[in-house]
């Protein structure tokens, strides 16, 4: 429970910092930068920022000068205000936090590719009856090459049959290099979402054995990015059918749930929790992105219709907006806090 807050206090931290730094280079004062939310439990002020730890841990903000999203009128005209700033510039403040928590996803994938990624071994545990495999492959073998591609790992497997209409396949059976030609099965399937959809199979399931694979430099930083946008990817998916309702409110999750997973996950090792906080790091990201107000999303969407039509939106609509916008993340925060609760007794 304890590696779950730490990580998701972090978590919070770098997205806060993200907008902090993005405030200094467009020369904004910081009058607070706090690690949670309530009552502050501790400050320490450095040079015009006091930086506080306060007593709900899971969450964060900071507070510039003529900013406070409780009270949208509360402005300054001052040149090292929020408000002073031109509306690009403000977009850059906003986009410090979600930048960094993508920045931080990056860095964990490259971290672990380059001292050592742990995936499934490229080993078949067993065959599917009735698939293309079960005819010509067995348990044990480990596949070497797919369509002349060096096969490292099980994740590779799928990338190399994905676009084949007939795959060449050699693998390593007691010491001796075997090649067969498979044509690919074209079978329904569940996606992570629950939806039935049509994929390409060969019929082999993984014997669960681990290999470590450590990337040089540059391919480290390229899988990296990948990983990276697979994940966004995936998130941005699961948004949109939340909002289409092709995936159910059930299916949200709350701080509770994350804390959950978090803590199961830490018992699994270091690198699991890493690819966790990584994961997450991206959630948080794109979440804060999204068009509503109170996330920098909203703001970001404010400021845009400033630098397009040259004034600001009316007050009153603003306010209105943000209030809308409370009441909408209150809601989500209590269907995810009882899916939470009810996943947890049952």
């Amino acid at each position: 429970m304890l590696s779950a807050i730490l990580i998701l206090s972090f978590l919070i931290f770098f997205h806060e910092l993200g907008h902090f730094i993005m405030a200094k280079v467009v020369k904004v004062k910081v009058e607070v930068f706090s690690i949670g939310f309530g009552k502050k439990l501790f400050c320490k002020k450095i040079k015009d920022t006091n930086w506080c730890l306060s007593a709900i841990p899971l969450g964060g903000y900071v507070q510039m000068k003529g900013q406070d999203d409780s009270n949208p009128l509360q402005k300054s005209d001052e040149p090292d205000s929020y408000n002073a700033k031109s509306p690009w510039q403000r977009i850059l403040i906003l986009m410090g936090g979600p930048g960094f928590n993508f920045l931080l996803a990056i860095l964990i994938y490259f971290f672990i590719a380059i001292t050592g990624w742990q995936k499934l071994a490229p080993i078949i545990g067993k065959t599917i009856p009735n698939t293309p495999a079960a005819k010509v492959l067995k348990p044990k073998d480990k596949i070497i090459e797919i369509n002349g591609i060096k096969i490292k790992s099980w994740d590779d497997i799928k990338k190399a049959i994905k676009n084949s209409e007939i795959i060449d396949i050699k693998i390593l059976r007691n010491n001796k290099i075997l090649e067969f030609h498979i044509k690919p099965k074209i079978q329904e399937v569940k996606n992570i979402f629950g939806e039935r959809v049509k994929r390409k199979i060969i019929g082999i399931v993984p014997s669960g054995d681990i290999v470590t694979i450590k990337y040089s430099f540059f391919d480290a930083i390229k899988v990296s990015i990948e990983k990276f946008l697979s994940d966004a990817t995936l998130i941005i998916k699961g948004v949109e059918k939340l909002i289409t309702g092709a995936v159910g409110l059930n299916n949200l999750s709350g701080p509770i749930g994350i804390v959950d997973i978090t803590a199961k996950v830490a018992n699994l090792g270091i690198q699991p929790l890493l690819l966790l906080m990584a994961l997450l790091s991206v959630n948080l990201g794109i979440l804060n992105l999204l068009p509503i107000p109170a996330l920098d999303g909203g703001h970001i969407i404010f400021n845009l219709y400033e630098a397009i039509f040259k004034k600001e939106l009316d007050e009153e609509i603003m306010i209105k907006l943000t209030i809308a916008g409370w009441i909408f993340l209150g809601i989500l925060m209590i269907i995810g806090v009882y899916n939470d609760l009810m996943r947890i007794f049952n």
